[in-house]
């Protein structure tokens, strides 16, 4: 039988409070103090091992060896991700629903969400030249609110906008909460699969059209293995998962606006896109920026990995952030550089911000297209199709709230079409 090394430990019966205290850097702290890529700590009064880098990465989507049925704690289903999506599925199961998913990811359905985009953004700026100020970030969300809806062909009334984008942005930011924002995000989720269930009943009972290629109708008539509709609530919850993400992008757009900002010499090569210049800008936005934290999973079964010994049902936590800011893997990982995208070799294991391993039948986020895609529409709208003036403000950013955003939202004034 082959050895087994013994794995750092942090000492302490749980260090749920210190994780709350350091946020994302709480991973790549203690990887450093331990000078590794793998140790043990107990959160949430349980046993977890955190692993960090590309070989980790690989690893954790290993569907043999890991699943993630079990592994989101109920604070987090119950505001988050809600209760039976795809992100807690395993197997032929999860393989199932995530082809639904990927059916709505086609050329043609990306085409009409570049469309539903760009006249959203035409839409909001229209409003903007008459107002002094705008909240970047509040708009943002709003804007993504109104092409989430149009693009997934869910009917959203123009006096419900306010609540239904606050209710999404909730849900986004009650991972990582306590509190107020975490209740909160709880109520939200109530609200929102009240609205969404209702939806679908009228989908299912003919009250209410739904096109065939759209999200609502793929969803609301989409049969499990057994040939059975899902049940309203799972139905609900997996449009909530188109929604929720596409909502979740103002925070990505919000950091691109900060980028070209403080780094307004990219801002022409951002327009001019020679060699695919837009793209570079916004992985590197993806890369550089806090967004998500860390994953988890649970050991399916016992294995040794590196002469580490894994045992069944333990806790495994992916860091996203650190992997994405390894100087192993980044030369000058800190500083914000797209030029570095050149080079990168698209291996889906360095690259993390949501997730990786395969689109089609793994664990990584389905909409990581639709991020880039609305992206690429966004920024180019903020560096080409407008200009405005940046009051000072607070653009600083805090690393142990979770989700990240600058304080003050981003802040701009006199705007005009370019």
């Amino acid at each position: 039988m082959a050895s087994t090394k013994t794995i750092s430990k942090e000492e302490g019966l749980d260090h749920t409070l210190s994780l709350l205290k350091e946020g994302y850097e709480y991973i790549p702290n203690r990887m450093r103090e331990f000078n590794t890529e793998i140790f043990e700590t107990r959160l949430l009064g349980r046993k977890a091992i955190c692993i960090s880098g590309e070989e980790a990465a690989e690893l954790f989507y290993d569907t043999e060896r890991f699943q993630r049925n079990g592994v989101a704690p109920k604070r987090i289903e119950k505001s988050l991700f809600g209760e039976g999506g795809v992100q807690g599925l395993d197997g032929e199961v999860h393989r199932h629903r995530k082809a639904m998913f990927m059916a709505l990811m086609t050329d043609e359905r990306l085409k009409v969400l570049d469309e539903i985009t760009k006249r959203q953004w035409e839409i909001a700026i229209d409003k903007w030249v008459a107002l002094d100020t705008v909240i970047l970030f509040d708009e943002a969300e709003e804007i993504m609110c109104r092409v989430a809806c149009q693009w997934a062909g869910v009917p959203l009334w123009a006096k419900d906008l306010e609540i239904r984008t606050k209710d999404l942005s909730a849900m986004i930011d009650a991972f990582g909460a306590v509190g107020p924002r975490h209740w909160e995000g709880r109520r939200a989720r109530t609200r929102a699969e009240r609205w969404i269930s209702y939806i679908i009943r009228q989908v299912r009972t003919g009250k209410l059209d739904a096109e065939e290629e759209t999200a609502l109708y793929q969803i609301a008539w989409h049969e499990d293995l057994n040939g059975n509709l899902l049940d309203i609530k799972t139905a609900a919850v997996e449009l909530i998962n188109i929604l929720r993400p596409i909502v979740a992008i103002g925070r990505f757009i919000t950091f691109g606006a900060v980028a070209l900002y403080q780094n307004p010499e990219k801002k022409d090569k951002l327009v001019a896109d020679e060699g695919n210049y837009s793209q570079m800008f916004i992985q590197e936005v993806r890369r550089y920026f806090p967004f998500g934290p860390f994953l988890g999973a649970l050991v399916r079964k016992d294995f040794t990995w590196k002469n580490h010994h894994f045992k069944e049902g333990t806790l495994v936590l992916l860091d996203l952030y650190g992997t994405n800011h390894s100087p192993k893997l980044w030369e000058y990982p800190d500083v914000f550089w797209p030029e570095r995208f050149a080079e990168w070799d698209g291996s889906p294991f360095n690259f993390i911000p949501q997730g990786g391993g395969e689109y089609d039948i793994g664990h990584r986020c389905a909409g990581e297209w639709i991020t880039v895609q609305i992206m690429k529409t966004s920024l180019h709208y903020l560096a080409g199709k407008i200009d405005y003036e940046v009051p000072k403000q607070d653009l600083s950013y805090s690393m142990v709230r979770m989700p990240s955003i600058p304080k003050s939202r981003f802040v701009i004034r006199n705007i005009r079409r370019a």
